[in-house]
């Protein structure tokens, strides 16, 4: 095989000084499917980025067909046959699927829009690559999977050679990632060259053909999957042995923390987005709301945490009915949250370490809206020891951290409040395999200490491993209630999720 891409001694320093990337190395063969892995802040982002013009370099350099290239901005990339697929889509919801892949390069013919050529071209490029989408439904309607296709078939309809996807299985099924892995496969054999960003070990080995770690912004390894095996790549990754402790203390379920009863919550149109809904998660147990993403266990979290506060139903916490309630005073209930998304409701990306990690703490114990600085600094730098958080000092800017530290901030300040229900919504998202063990044990930690936990999570490794008992969602309804979570597989879990089989014997609406 011959080299589609060759980056040399690429090597990016931020304002701030951070070193990102030092001197990495990637080569990525034509026709190959290729890896690149490690831990959150070890630059695999960056580089990527760097590759997709997203990026300056300062320096090293790009070989593309053995020829030296300097990339400035995405369209350039394009123009080179590079193409970039992000964890969360760059679609237009207002537009239907062909007005999204053509969009900036619409075919027209005699000057005016060629409608018919391009939801022909559309049909033309699914049925090529096996990612059969509608070529005229609303984007804003599409189910995750036929985002994705939407998102790859923009790029093919672009002359893409090189197709880049960060953390693509992230909201997939197994039965979805297996459809999609068979679609990679598909691009392989017409010539393209994937890349794929992940931490998740087990699709590299089932789909890759070769890898290259990084670590702390540096190459660690590049080994072929075939000559490998998943502890050394985990040894690479993060310089030690990784050993997933969980689910094996049996939990001790308590009296009823969270009681949800006949929930229902409308959206648009009046159309149930949570449909008659009941259940109780009780104290010492991790509950998990399983489900595609938008059958409704989302909405759900979001009545707990008192995000959504117009629904029909009640929602009680420690037996205190919550409706109409504040977020504010929900919290003084005993109620803690790690939201989906740590960037636009987790963490003060312009604030400090220090003040993301007190900002709970604060509130309760302040004194007339102050506390001695010098106790707040001592808090911080504890909560950083005690969850491993990665930074030069607590009185840094957040969002100089990289994904898995921020994350591991949001961890340690809901957590430092001892709460009686935690509420975590994707905790592990886009996070690398330490800091996702990391977090597992403290999740665990809580319930063995007499803690609930109602977890939402579409990493079904994640779900399987922590939960006690698990709902699963389909079309605003519970379709199963599992409660013997060792003997399920993914693939069962997954026929679940999308409505394929049903539980008809269900004890939960007596829960």
């Amino acid at each position: 095989m011959s080299d589609l891409l060759n980056m040399k001694q690429i090597t990016k320093i931020y304002d701030n000084g951070v070193l990102a990337n030092d001197k990495v190395d990637i080569c990525v063969n034509a026709a190959e499917i290729h890896a690149v892995t490690g831990e959150n802040g070890a630059g695999k982002s960056t580089v990527m980025r760097i590759l997709y013009g997203m990026e300056k370099m300062d320096g090293g350099e790009i070989l593309w067909e053995g020829r030296a290239v300097r990339i400035h901005s995405p369209a350039e990339a394009m123009r080179l046959g590079i193409g970039m697929v992000h964890q969360h889509f760059m679609l237009v919801d207002r537009l239907a699927v062909y007005q999204n892949i053509f969009l900036g390069q619409e075919l027209k013919r005699y000057g005016i829009l060629d409608r018919n050529r391009m939801i022909a071209r559309t049909r033309e490029l699914g049925e090529r690559y096996g990612m059969t989408v509608d070529p005229l439904a609303m984007c804003a309607d599409l189910p995750v999977s036929a985002a994705q296709k939407t998102e790859i078939l923009k790029m093919l309809a672009r002359g893409a050679r090189l197709l880049i996807l960060d953390e693509p299985t992230a909201v997939l099924t197994p039965q979805e990632t297996s459809e999609l892995f068979d679609q990679l496969r598909r691009l392989r054999a017409e010539g393209c060259a994937v890349v794929i960003i992940t931490h998740k070990l087990r699709e590299i080995f089932a789909l890759c053909d070769r890898v290259t770690i990084l670590r702390a912004g540096r190459n660690a390894g590049v080994r072929s999957i075939s000559a490998t095996n998943e502890n050394e790549l985990m040894r690479l990754m993060i310089g030690r042995d990784v050993r997933f402790a969980v689910g094996q203390s049996p939990s001790k379920p308590g009296g009823k923390a969270l009681e949800i009863r006949h929930l229902t919550v409308r959206g648009v149109g009046g159309k149930p987005k949570v449909n008659d809904v009941s259940f109780t998660l009780k104290q010492g147990e991790i509950l998990c709301l399983a489900g595609v993403e938008g059958n409704g266990q989302r909405e759900t979290a979001r009545c707990v945490t008192g995000a959504v506060r117009r629904y029909s139903g009640s929602v009680a916490l420690g037996g205190q009915d919550i409706r109409g309630a504040s977020v504010r005073k929900i919290r003084a209930l005993g109620l803690a949250h790690i939201p989906e998304d740590r960037f636009t409701s987790g963490v003060n990306l312009q604030a400090s370490i220090t003040d993301n990690l007190i900002a709970l703490r604060y509130e309760r114990e302040s004194r007339l809206g102050y506390m001695p600085p010098k106790k707040l600094v001592r808090r911080a730098d504890s909560q950083m020891r005690a969850f491993h958080i990665k930074a030069d000092s607590c009185r840094q800017r957040i969002s100089m951290l990289s994904g898995g530290n921020m994350q591991k901030v949001v961890v340690a300040r809901e957590m430092d409040v001892r709460p009686a229900v935690l509420v975590a919504d994707q905790p592990t998202r886009g996070v690398d395999i330490g800091a996702m063990e990391f977090i597992h044990q403290k999740l665990l930690t809580l319930r063995d200490e007499g803690g609930a936990v109602l977890l939402i999570s579409a990493d079904l490794a994640e779900v399987m491993a922590l939960s006690d008992r698990i709902l699963v969602f389909h079309e605003g309804r519970i379709n199963a209630e599992i409660t013997h979570v060792n003997t399920l597989t993914e693939e069962q879990l997954g026929r679940y999720m999308l409505g394929i089989d049903r539980m008809e014997t269900s004890t939960y609406e007596e829960a």
